[in-house]
């Protein structure tokens, strides 16, 4: 059995990614900065959260809707920014917009994604989110918003917490480029997977294609460090939308983020891609939210691997969640029913979490029980 039916877990689907994507895709979306240390530690911190079971309470009917920004998605999770999702299967940030737009959740749509940001948030029918790095001298950074804005996009993440890009071996072992740069170990990497390489031909190789509309440049290498307090004050000034942060771990930072006048915060460790000695943001989520109190909004990813771990991550303050990796690995293994097969079990699983805590809907920040 392979395919969508094999995936019952976040395991099932990662191992059928690797098994299926050439090693240097794989190592891309899976690897981590340095030895894998922050992301080990930030799973056993998620692992080690206890949810309280109850009895006699009757949760016949469960409400798994979670709003944000005001509007009320289907389930309590959405899509985080994800560069180069095309590599994960042909079309894949298409398959995210369109499940986006069915349960009506936000899809990130990264600064670096494999289809250009206006054929995704017409595809994702506005439920999109712009994600945006700074680079070089901030020219072309704002470019892009005003690019952003013109699309249609209400909301902005600025994702703070790569000043550099993280030294993440597993890619520099396999000579991982943006654009792809073909050599001999990548020629042999791709015919030793011939399934992924044909079907990836045939669809057109996977670009930065937020880049390939003249006057769009973008350096995956190029220095983002001189962004600084003062770019933020201007992108505020810029963007006349919601403005979320994205990369805050520390709650002096969060504090001041709020001060500057962002809309909410996204509390991640950048999947444990950056610094490898970051502290666990699950339990940095905890933190910030007693620091800035019950009303302010708060979104979490990193390390989210279950349904139990999205109950896991409102019970330590989040509003709302994103999945990253899981979903690209879900497609690898099994295409848009992949997608769908392991959206459906994070789902059910929310669902099942709650009733063995007897409750009715996901706990929210104000409550007693967070």
């Amino acid at each position: 059995m392979g395919g969508a039916d094999a995936i019952h877990s976040y395991a099932d689907a990662r191992r059928l990614a690797r098994r299926r994507l050439p090693w240097m895709v794989f190592d891309y979306i899976d690897g981590a900065a340095g030895e894998g240390v922050a992301e080990a530690r930030n799973l056993a911190a998620l692992r080690n959260i206890e949810l309280q079971p109850r009895v006699l309470v009757n949760v016949a009917k469960r409400d798994l809707s979670a709003p944000v920004f005001g509007h009320a998605g289907r389930v309590p999770f959405g899509i985080s920014p994800m560069g180069m999702c095309n590599l994960s299967g042909p079309g894949a940030d298409l398959m995210l917009a369109r499940i986006a737009a069915k349960y009506q959740v936000p899809h990130g749509v990264s600064t670096v994604a494999s289809t250009a940001m206006e054929r995704i948030i017409e595809e994702a029918e506005g439920h999109a989110w712009f994600q945006l790095y700074f680079s070089g001298d901030g020219s072309g950074t704002a470019k892009l918003v005003e690019r952003a804005k013109a699309a249609g996009y209400k909301t902005l993440v600025m994702t703070l917490d790569v000043p550099e890009v993280g030294r993440r071996p597993r890619e520099l072992r396999r000579g991982f480029k943006m654009p792809f740069r073909i050599g001999p170990l990548q020629f042999v990497d791709f015919a030793l997977h011939p399934r992924w390489s044909i079907t990836t031909l045939l669809a057109g190789a996977p670009e930065l294609a937020n880049f390939q509309k003249e006057g769009f440049t973008f350096d995956r290498t190029e220095s983002r460090a001189a962004a600084d307090w003062d770019f933020l004050k201007r992108l505020r000034d810029q963007w006349d939308g919601t403005l979320v942060a994205k990369g805050v771990t520390h709650v002096a930072d969060a504090e001041r983020l709020k001060a500057e006048g962002v809309d909410a915060i996204q509390v991640s460790s950048h999947g444990g891609r950056q610094l490898d000695s970051a502290p666990p943001p699950i339990l940095a989520l905890r933190a910030i939210r007693e620091a800035l109190g019950p009303d302010y909004p708060l979104f979490y990813d990193s390390g989210l691997r279950s349904g139990e771990d999205v109950v896991k991550a409102y019970h330590m303050g989040a509003d709302f969640v994103f999945f990253g990796r899981a979903l690209q690995f879900a497609i690898a293994a099994g295409g848009e029913a992949g997608l769908a097969r392991f959206w459906d079990l994070i789902t059910e699983e929310v669902g099942l979490t709650l009733a063995q805590m007897g409750l009715t809907r996901l706990p929210r920040p104000s409550e007693p029980s967070v």
